[in-house]
């Protein structure tokens, strides 16, 4: 829910998307690294690999956004659960099931049904920076995993820093902001990025990478939600019918899978 206030954050911002992206991560890169006090830096494989996919997930992802349509960049980088589906098996021994893969292919369809009015056949280069974010988005996920018993929580942090010294440049051009710009980039760093990524360290530390990268899905559908309660406007039918369907995926996976344990 944290995460899905971006879209209507961002738009409150007047300054290139890096700089909106590097000043973000640098504010919740504080926010960690209050959280967690002392921080551990082992700069283990998987430490680095995950702060590595971190910045890539993020900047990509807003790189997309401005070379294809933001409907295209969400339900693309939304393709994590296949990646995860496909490669948790591998490096961490998660058992992927049958119920699994139908909730992924539930899901795909229920996005592309939620964002079909808005896709384009436009943006060749978004679209394809846009796929390479759904993996690193799944590529984060599976290294925070293998960090389960140890602390994830250092990958983020690190990767909040590289975010930030990737978006220097721009943040020095942006300067000076208007007062609402810079409200909106404290809150997107504090509330839309720093304490959902504690939260969402702490969870994978108890889920599984699939259940991790399957459940924020939510997050894009929520927009709307927040767009509806602020603008008044009213999302499409193919936007209810393919919300109902990936909430009711999710939800359905989650009892069957808790029945068998």
């Amino acid at each position: 829910m944290l995460w899905s206030t971006g879209g209507l954050l961002i738009k409150s911002i007047e300054a290139h998307p890096f700089a909106i992206a590097g000043g973000r991560s640098i504010i919740a890169g504080f926010v960690l690294w209050a959280f967690l006090k002392k921080p551990r830096f082992t700069l283990s494989k998987a430490q680095m690999i995950g702060a590595l996919m971190y910045a890539l997930t993020v900047i990509l992802f807003v790189l997309a956004n401005k070379l294809t349509g933001p409907a295209n960049a969400i339900l693309l980088q939304y393709t994590g659960p296949i990646w995860v589906a496909l490669f948790s098996g591998f490096f961490l021994k998660e058992r992927v099931s049958i119920i699994d893969w139908i909730s992924v292919i539930a899901v795909i369809i229920g996005m592309c049904l939620f964002f079909l009015d808005e896709l384009t056949m436009s943006g060749l280069t978004g679209n394809i920076i846009a796929i390479c974010s759904g993996f690193a988005f799944a590529g984060l996920a599976i290294s925070l995993r293998m960090q389960k018993h140890d602390s994830p929580f250092e990958s983020i942090l690190l990767g909040n820093l590289l975010t930030g010294l990737f978006g220097a440049f721009w943040i020095i051009e942006s300067i000076p902001m208007s007062g609402n710009s810079l409200i909106g980039i404290f809150l997107l760093g504090i509330v839309q990025l720093g304490i959902p990524y504690i939260l969402y360290a702490k969870a994978i530390q108890h889920v599984t990478a699939l259940e991790s990268v399957l459940i924020p899905v939510l997050e894009p559908l929520l927009n709307p939600l927040w767009v509806f309660l602020v603008a008044g406007e009213i999302p499409g039918k193919g936007a209810f019918m393919g919300g109902a369907i990936v909430l009711l995926a999710i939800i359905i996976r989650s009892i069957i899978r808790q029945k068998q344990t």
